[in-house]
């Protein structure tokens, strides 16, 4: 075979090679990763989301991108879960109640008054975070970040200093929220069950007359509008995070992967960081527009506290392992010597 027919057979070698690599570049599927959340649109939290979403486009170049669903447009979490499950979406922005519905160990991190400090929180769920991820994956999803709402207050249409002034109003609680209900179970409160879309109606309507929610929380709910009083006693932690199904994450090429975790990393911490900017403000927000903020006796919360671990020690272990909480006791006593 002469040189020159070589040379030819070796161009369009070069040629089909080429095509067959274009071909495939062309025919790389785009990722569209379909997630929903309550929160709303224009809140904290989706600004942040959305900013990760672009910064995620702009490092894959298109190639793997969110579509998010805000403000329980696609319903409650039992609703988002549901359709997580048959495929509908294939992640959601779950706070810690539809968190632990996949995964019911995250119920411990909803125990009231457990943690004292934003600090608490970051160190337990450092320490315990293999042990989640782990949960979550023998459930067939990905827990890809935490994020939070922050600690939990009673806003409400009429004063709440008291166990007993608790116990005469009519009070809210959110759907299939075990550790919630169990607590109003112990205090002998007949709570209402609605999801988060139908709070703001049940305030109107005077369906339900004490609600609790982080204060910021509240503000982009549009809560506060519709109450007069927030209870200033930081009642638990709530807890939120993100999670895909893993068989979506497994489609998504390494490299992107990679690329699409670390922004979640970046974003969520500055996520958790605004929110956190945004309750410590949002008090006096309330406060300015005609919200009283009430300061129960000392002697008052030690009943909350006293009511609350009753409810907590009925708790069977198919909501509360108490393993995983003596765990997380544990952690807390460690952090808080080293503090002293």
């Amino acid at each position: 075979m002469g040189r020159l027919n070589v040379l030819k057979i070796m161009g369009l070698g070069l040629i089909v090679l080429v095509l067959l690599n274009s071909t495939t570049l062309g025919a790389q599927k785009k990722v569209v990763i379909k997630m929903a959340t309550i929160a709303p649109d224009g809140s904290a939290w989706m600004q942040v989301f959305n900013e990760l979403n672009a910064d995620l486009m702009a490092k894959t170049d298109n190639r793997v991108s969110f579509r998010i669903y805000p403000g329980g447009v696609l319903g409650d979490e039992k609703d988002m879960l549901r359709k997580m499950y048959i495929g509908q979406i294939h992640g959601a922005a779950l706070l810690a109640p539809g968190l632990s519905t996949l995964m019911k160990d995250v119920n411990v991190t909803q125990v009231p008054f457990l943690f004292e400090t934003y600090d608490e929180v970051d160190y337990v769920l450092t320490k315990m975070d293999v042990f989640f991820k782990k949960g979550f994956e023998d459930k067939g999803y990905v827990l890809m970040g935490w994020s939070e709402g922050g600690f939990v207050r009673m806003m409400s249409t009429v004063p709440i200093n008291t166990l007993s002034d608790l116990k005469k109003a009519k009070v809210w609680t959110w759907e299939d929220a075990p550790i919630a209900q169990a607590i109003f179970d112990e205090a002998n409160i007949s709570a209402i069950p609605l999801s988060i879309p139908d709070v703001l109606l049940g305030l109107q309507t005077d369906m339900i007359q004490v609600v609790y929610a982080p204060p910021a929380g509240a503000i982009s709910l549009q809560w506060f509008v519709r109450t007069k009083f927030m209870t200033d006693v930081p009642l638990m932690y709530l807890a939120g995070g993100i999670v895909i199904k893993r068989e979506v994450l497994n489609a998504i090429p390494k490299a992107d992967l990679q690329l699409m975790t670390e922004s979640i990393d970046r974003y969520m911490t500055k996520m958790k960081d605004v929110i956190r900017k945004q309750n410590h403000e949002a008090i006096a927000v309330m406060e300015k527009h005609g919200v009283k903020i009430l300061k129960p006796a000392r002697e008052e919360i030690e009943k909350f506290k006293s009511l609350s671990n009753a409810a907590m020690q009925r708790l069977g272990n198919n909501v509360l392992s108490k393993d995983v909480l003596n765990e997380v006791y544990g952690h807390l006593e460690a952090y808080r010597k080293e503090k002293k």
